[in-house]
């Protein structure tokens, strides 16, 4: 469970590190606690910038707080795709094929299913991507230059939290940090992101390794 938390939130971190979009005029999304309109403005600008990236690819390095580190690549195809590789000597991948999320644990040779629907990741691969109505914002805190939102979901908001840290004007994520059921911490940074990446059809197909070995 807590290797999906954390590799739902790389797929929000990937489609959030594209160049900022303009100043929607939408109504803007309603934070949980008392907020001012700022709070709601920047809500909203954070909401159109995630409607309107459509693919992204990107290396990432995901850091857990007992220090240890792990490097990797996704790529992401919205609405409903993505895969996460991680780099040797891990043979760990995820795919979400547009129906479920399928992870593969190299070290125990074993698969898990998980419905799209009831994962994290199916906040940022549906389209439209809202930050309201099946998650709630619980924090905004602006620093010098950068905005930090937080947000759980609300079917089951002790699962966990996500943190997301953006550089300002424009908007472009620099960071972000989940906290999982246990209270355990983990930041990832994104690297040579590249966005409006095009992918061959069976990237977002999940193939278990042993059948491509008998191929």
């Amino acid at each position: 469970m807590k290797k999906l938390i954390l590799i739902c939130s790389l797929v929000l971190a990937a489609f959030l590190s594209a160049p900022a979009l303009a100043r929607t005029t939408a109504k803007a999304p309603v934070l949980a606690a008392a907020t001012t309109q700022q709070d709601k403005e920047d809500l909203a600008r954070i909401e159109a910038y995630l409607n309107g990236l459509k693919t992204v690819s990107a290396d990432f390095l995901q850091i857990d707080d007992a220090g240890g580190m792990m490097r990797g690549q996704i790529a992401i195809q919205r609405p409903g795709k993505m895969r996460v590789t991680y780099d040797p000597p891990s043979t760990d991948f995820i795919i979400a094929d547009g129906s479920s999320v399928h992870i593969w644990d190299g070290e125990m040779q074993t698969q898990t299913n998980v419905e799209q629907d009831s994962s994290l990741a199916q906040f940022i691969l549906r389209d439209p991507v809202k930050l309201s109505g099946d998650v709630t914002v619980t924090k905004i805190q602006r620093l010098p230059a950068k905005i930090e939102v937080s947000l759980v979901e609300n079917k089951d908001p002790s699962q966990g939290s996500l943190t997301l840290v953006f550089e300002d004007r424009p908007l472009k994520l620099r960071q972000w940090k989940v906290v999982d059921a246990q209270g355990r911490l983990t930041g990832v940074n994104l690297e040579n992101l590249s966005e409006g990446a095009t992918f061959p059809e069976r990237t977002f197909i999940f193939i278990p390794p042993s059948f491509e070995k008998n191929k």
